[in-house]
């Protein structure tokens, strides 16, 4: 089943999201028009208005108002993924050129301030007031989860609590925010919104650690960009973690490696860690969290919405790109 099959009686408000995104990227600058353009048109899941959209739906469902949060949030996620590209010198974004490389450096940059702003002046008319503070709490926490990152490149001696609470910051948080926004778009009661955020936040987790999976099995045809690039630009995830701790030695190889910028060599320390047993684990921990994530839905009202975020949760668990 592709992830759009899931949620396909939604085509119809996703087409209005889209619409509404395509509308307020629109500038009268022509190449900060061109930039965010490019972004746009290079698809993605549209993950986050989705949760936005099923959340909403377990309240007073009025897509007047979901609108105001889902589309804010899309752009806040393309922007940190213009700005990820540059911070990590990224020249494919899902097969296409990113905006640093079709550009430079200083246009991408400006372009996901530019969607930052959008957002921010999007999300004002929303006409439920803690919107507001949940969205700008968001994007504080993800721009520290940034600099976190900066600040752990090429640092191979990490913990495992340091990785958990920057995937937390980098990715888990705009999912658990989408379902907490689409929640308090739709008024529902505080045990569905906690519950909902909860979900958001446990799936969001699952999802980065999948996808750190996906970066050491994956091919480029499948992730759009070249396989092992979180290791190349000097980002520890789960599987590399957990081969280390195996094996210590493998640290100086790594380093080595990374500092050489030699393809045989890091080729060789990504087959070790594919080896080492370090996916099996993390996939396990990204199961854990999967199924904390389906306890959170437990409790809430069995409706179609429901369903849908079971099956998402699924998805997610078993996904190859």
């Amino acid at each position: 089943m592709k992830l759009t099959d899931i949620y396909c009686y939604l085509k119809k408000d996703i087409a209005v999201i889209e619409q509404e995104l395509e509308q307020n990227i629109g500038t009268d600058h022509p190449v900060l028009k061109e930039a965010s353009s490019h972004l746009l048109k290079a698809g993605g899941k549209r993950i986050r208005p989705v949760f936005v959209l099923l959340a909403g739906q377990f309240g007073r469902y009025d897509m007047n108002e979901i609108r105001h949060v889902a589309v804010p949030l899309e752009l806040i996620h393309m922007a940190s993924l213009v700005h990820d590209d540059v911070i990590d010198d990224a020249d494919l974004r899902r097969g296409k050129k990113t905006i640093k490389t079709k550009w430079n450096n200083r246009v991408a940059m400006y372009t996901g301030d530019y969607m930052f702003a959008r957002a921010v002046e999007l999300a004002s008319h929303c006409s439920e007031t803690a919107v507001h503070e949940v969205l700008s709490d968001a994007m504080v926490e993800m721009c520290i989860g940034e600099v976190e990152q900066l600040r752990d490149q090429y640092v191979w001696s990490q913990h495992l609590k340091n990785y958990l609470r920057r995937i937390k910051r980098k990715t888990a948080l705009l999912i658990a925010v989408s379902c907490k926004l689409g929640a308090l778009a739709g008024k529902t009661d505080p045990v569905t919104n906690r519950q909902l955020s909860l979900f958001g936040y446990r799936v969001g987790m699952a999802f980065q650690i999948t996808d750190d999976i996906l970066d050491f099995v994956g091919t480029e045809k499948e992730l759009g960009k070249p396989a092992g690039g979180d290791l190349k630009q000097g980002n520890v995830t789960l599987p590399a973690l957990y081969a280390m701790e195996k094996d210590p030695s493998l640290k100086e190889r790594i380093a080595r490696a990374a500092a050489a910028g030699e393809e045989g060599m890091m080729h060789e320390v990504i087959t070790e860690i594919r080896e080492s047993g370090g996916i099996a684990f993390s996939k396990k921990i990204a199961d854990r969290y999967l199924a904390k994530a389906k306890e959170a839905l437990e409790p809430l009202e069995d409706i179609r919405a429901k369903h849908a975020l079971n099956q998402i949760a699924d998805y997610i668990g078993s996904r190859k790109f």
